[in-house]
């Protein structure tokens, strides 16, 4: 493969092969540039938050902080493309060095504007690239066509979580005090009702699953999505967001926690006139030609499943295939090859970055009652 340094990301080939089958090709993977970084925003106590029932703020503050990113990379040059995963109480970035103190300085800016808001403290920090291959950590690539209109990156190695975990251990808080300039939040939107599972007795399930051995990762994690085809159903039937389990939430309430998130304030002109906008929006779904359009890309736009390292995905399934698949995990895990935290709950959320309705638009999706977070406080304690 032939790019520009900065166009690294950009030009990488796009795979169309099954994932659990690209995962077996090595040769489509590519290391990142050295003088590349890794960006990562994390929720302190996220867990204890979901705990306190502030799981909506949790969701919206991660959600933000990759919109903050697209916006600023927009601002930029519109055709800049870079890899970045959604962790339910978190992001990740990988981003070339020209951009890496400009993203730095727009999310750092970010985390004043929720502290002031939600009292949550976002840790932000940078590892270069070259820093982490120093340590003996993998960083490789590939881009991977999950549906007709989502390609989403596909990352083995440790070198993210390695990233992850020397960011909130060196992370110092900002002056709380330090005047913070607007952010821009353009194209934020939180106004689905929770979206039951696709048929009426399954359950959302929300899985990590994590192989702390490099050259193993893509024999394991082929291994896992093989298992997740054969109970579940391959990508497309597994999706706990389809086009006909999607509701619009018109009420008040719903505006008004995207506002608080999005302006730190309360603007009664930006609550009625988005609940009405709302209302709009609604009717004119259900009876255009456009309603069915747009709610079958929202379905074929959302990230549900991510591997950055480690697998992080949603998806809907019955309770007698949900233990079947912990039994799997079980025993890959006794073998040590794997390390998991799984949560199951009645339904899934989903936050948007919608700049146009027509063709730009995505959709971030959690489980409810502590979605990835609690599946993560259970993937921790076994770390212990």
């Amino acid at each position: 493969m032939t790019t520009t340094n900065a166009n690294f990301y950009k030009e990488l080939p796009k795979q169309s092969i099954d994932l659990s089958e690209l995962l077996l090709h090595q040769e489509l993977f590519y290391n990142v540039p050295k003088d590349w970084h890794v960006i990562n925003v994390d929720i302190e106590n996220s867990t204890l938050a979901v705990q306190n029932g502030n799981h909506h703020d949790v969701n919206l503050s991660a959600t933000g902080s990759i919109i903050v990113v697209l916006n600023e990379l927009e601002k930029i040059d519109k055709k800049i493309r870079i890899p970045y995963f959604f962790g339910g109480d978190g992001s990740t970035f990988i981003v070339p060095s020209h951009l890496a103190a400009i993203i730095i300085k727009a999310l750092n800016n970010y985390s004043i504007h929720i502290k002031k808001n939600t009292d949550l403290i976002l840790r932000v920090g940078s590892v270069a690239i070259d820093t982490i291959y120093n340590e003996g950590k993998i960083i490789r690539i590939a881009k991977h066509k999950l549906t007709a209109q989502l390609t989403i990156p596909i990352v083995l190695g440790t070198g993210l979580n390695y990233a992850e975990n020397l960011v909130k251990k060196t992370f110092k808080k900002n002056a709380t005090s330090l005047q913070n300039t607007p952010v821009d939040l353009d194209g934020m939107e939180c106004r689905w009702q929770e979206v039951s599972a696709p048929v009426g007795d399954q359950k959302i399930v929300c899985l990590l699953a994590h192989c702390p051995v490099e050259n193993m990762q893509n024999k394991v994690y082929a291994e896992i999505l093989k298992e997740l085809n054969l109970l579940f159903g391959n990508f497309e039937n597994r999706k706990p967001i389809t086009p006909t389990n999607l509701h619009l939430d018109t009420t008040l309430q719903k505006i008004k926690k995207e506002m608080n998130i999005k302006l730190a304030r309360f603007n009664r002109l930006y609550l009625v006139m988005n609940w009405l906008g709302t209302v709009f929006v609604n009717l004119y779904l259900k009876v255009s030609k456009n309603g069915e359009k747009f709610y079958k890309e929202i379905s074929q736009l959302s990230h549900t499943l991510m591997i950055d390292g480690t697998i992080n995905t949603v998806f809907s399934g019955s309770d007698k295939n949900i233990q079947k698949l912990i039994v799997f995990l079980d025993a890959l895990e006794k073998d040590q090859k794997l390390i998991y935290g799984i949560h199951t709950t009645k339904a899934s959320i989903l936050s948007c970055y919608v700049k146009d309705r027509s063709d730009n638009h995505n959709h971030f999706v959690d489980g409810t009652e502590g979605g990835y977070t609690a599946a993560a406080k259970m993937f921790k304690s076994k770390l212990l």
